[in-house]
């Protein structure tokens, strides 16, 4: 699903990666631990295409992703990759199910489509009641499934998790673990996740420690 080989990165005089490879399989859940400044998130904006590597290959469901200019690269992240950050990065002045249809529409979906999708995936996270709600009206852990739901719309082949319960409360942060455990079981989803949660990280398949821009 994911093979990064050799990535290195460097903000100036600071090797923030050095030499990283990572296999990551479908259906496989990985934890990226660490300290702050590790290197983490920078690794997850790489793997996302967020941020490019100053070297080193990635190719992800197969496809090698210095083949595509940045056109196709926007496609293919939108498709593809599917991304829940922290803080939820919802748009305040959409509901929970325009916030989902979004990435549907960049896709090219029709709005019809887009609803429809959008609608199954917060009736499956049991926020059916929340569709026409803006996230100032939403509390944390419903505001981060709507994020999951958005990640979800367009059925990535891998979903990207930065700190995804680092502002949640422990009961907030227990349902969303366990929803990462749910949507593996339904939908075989992969999830890279990077986290200083340490029940989150113990729930992964396999957990790395990243330090100094290596593994330890």
């Amino acid at each position: 699903m994911i093979a990064a080989t050799g990535i290195s990165k460097s903000f100036g005089k600071v090797n923030v990666l050095k030499q990283i490879d990572l296999l990551v399989s479908t259906g496989e859940i990985v934890s990226i631990v660490g300290p702050s400044g590790a290197g983490k998130s920078t690794l997850l904006q790489i793997l996302g295409t967020i941020e490019q590597a100053d070297s080193g290959s990635l190719k992800i469901d197969d496809m090698d992703m210095s083949q595509l200019n940045s056109k196709s690269l926007a496609a293919f992240r939108n498709q593809k990759i599917g991304f829940v950050f922290q803080f939820h990065h919802l748009f305040p002045e959409f509901t929970a199910l325009e916030n989902v249809c979004i990435p549907a529409f960049i896709a090219g979906k029709s709005r019809k489509q887009a609803e429809k999708e959008a609608h199954q995936l917060l009736d499956y996270l049991k926020l059916s009641d929340r569709a026409d709600h803006k996230p100032a009206a939403m509390s944390g852990g419903e505001q981060q499934r709507v994020a999951v739901a958005r990640a979800l719309i367009n059925k990535p082949v891998v979903v990207l998790a930065d700190e995804p319960s680092g502002n949640l409360d422990t009961n907030s942060a227990t349902e969303l673990h366990k929803l990462f455990l749910d949507l593996r079981k339904q939908f075989n989803q992969t999830f890279v996740i990077v986290t200083h949660n340490p029940d989150l990280a113990s729930m992964a398949d396999r957990s790395f420690t990243l330090a100094d821009g290596v593994w330890q």
